[in-house]
C-alpha cells in the first residue's frame, strides 16, 4: 500500500477549458468575444478554431461549468456564456495547480525565479 493520502481532485482542465473560463470570469460574452479574449490574454499564442470552441462550451454547459444567459442588446442570435461556481471552483483548481508546477519548474532551474 502506498503511503500517500488519496484525496479525490477533478481531473485536470484541457488548456482550451482553462482559456474559456479565464476569458469568462469578467464578463459574460459570446463565442467570438470568448476567442478574442482568448487570444488578447496569450498575446496570439492560444487560438481557439469555432470547432474547439463551440464543442467545448456545449461540453463545459453539460458539466455546469457554464450557462448560457439572455443577449445583451446586441445582435439576439448570438449566444452569451457566463461561468458558474462551480466553474470558478474548477477554474480556481487548476490554476492551484499550474502555480505548483511553476513552482516545481523554478525550483529545478528550468525557469528562472521572475519572469523577464
Amino acid at each position: 500500500m502506498s503511503s500517500r493520502k488519496s484525496h479525490k481532485t477533478s481531473p485536470a482542465l484541457t488548456p482550451a477549458v482553462f482559456h474559456i473560463l479565464l476569458a469568462l470570469v469578467e464578463e459574460d460574452r459570446h463565442g467570438l468575444g470568448i476567442a478574442d479574449a482568448i487570444e488578447h490574454a496569450s498575446d496570439g499564442s492560444m487560438r481557439l478554431g469555432p470547432g474547439t470552441l463551440y464543442r467545448s462550451l456545449k461540453e463545459m454547459t453539460h458539466e455546469g461549468l457554464v450557462v448560457e444567459v439572455a443577449p445583451r442588446g446586441e445582435d439576439p442570435r448570438r449566444k452569451f456564456y457566463r461561468i458558474t461556481a462551480p466553474g470558478r471552483k474548477r477554474l480556481e483548481a487548476e490554476a492551484l495547480r499550474y502555480d505548483r508546477l511553476v513552482r516545481v519548474a523554478r525550483g529545478r532551474n528550468v525557469l528562472p525565479e521572475r519572469a523577464p
